[in-house]
């Protein structure tokens, strides 16, 4: 017996038959899928420290359940004394079981709790079906021990899927319960 995440099987039974009947696909193969979910979190503080970066990649670590990775600096920029291959953030992309898992937790535990929320803006979209917000402080998640967090930061979710259309993501990650504003 195998575990499955409860949005993986609410995409088989619930998202795929709600698509299905919006855009009257003549094959499964058309159906949209989420592929992956990337967070990323820029730490531009860390060319001064460097502790900075070892507690982003812890947080995102806890948050994701998966190993983050620190990001590198391209090039050399003088007016914010930041050279290259210097690391200045912490990134990591969830696939599979670990990215519906970490959708499930991001709907019905971190979103509830920010503050003032009104719903996701629907100005995200890239325009090849791929959606982007941003989370101004990581301590909505509950994995983040408020009292042992030096620094508030945000980071951007990239939800990336093979939807054709904006409208036909929207749809998807409505379906999956992702709440959009009207």
């Amino acid at each position: 017996m195998s575990y499955t995440p409860n949005l993986k099987r609410k995409y088989t039974e619930v998202v795929m038959p709600h698509m299905q009947e919006k855009f009257a696909y003549t094959n499964v193969m058309e159906m949209p899928k989420l592929t992956k979910i990337c967070l990323n979190q820029g730490v531009g503080v860390a060319v001064n420290d460097k502790k900075l970066i070892d507690a982003a990649v812890d947080e995102m670590t806890r948050i994701s359940g998966q190993k983050a990775q620190a990001t590198v600096s391209k090039k050399d920029i003088s007016n914010f004394k930041l050279r290259a291959k210097m690391p200045i953030g912490a990134r990591v992309t969830l696939r599979q079981n670990t990215m519906f898992e970490f959708l499930e937790r991001l709907i019905s535990i971190a979103l509830p709790r920010v503050r003032d929320f009104q719903g996701l803006e629907v100005k995200g979209f890239d325009g090849r079906g791929n959606f982007t917000m941003g989370i101004t402080e990581q301590i909505i998640f509950p994995e983040i021990d408020i009292d042992k967090t030096n620094r508030i930061s945000g980071m951007d979710i990239t939800f990336v899927t093979t939807a054709k259309t904006d409208e036909e993501c929207l749809e998807m990650l409505r379906a999956f319960g992702l709440p959009f504003k009207k």
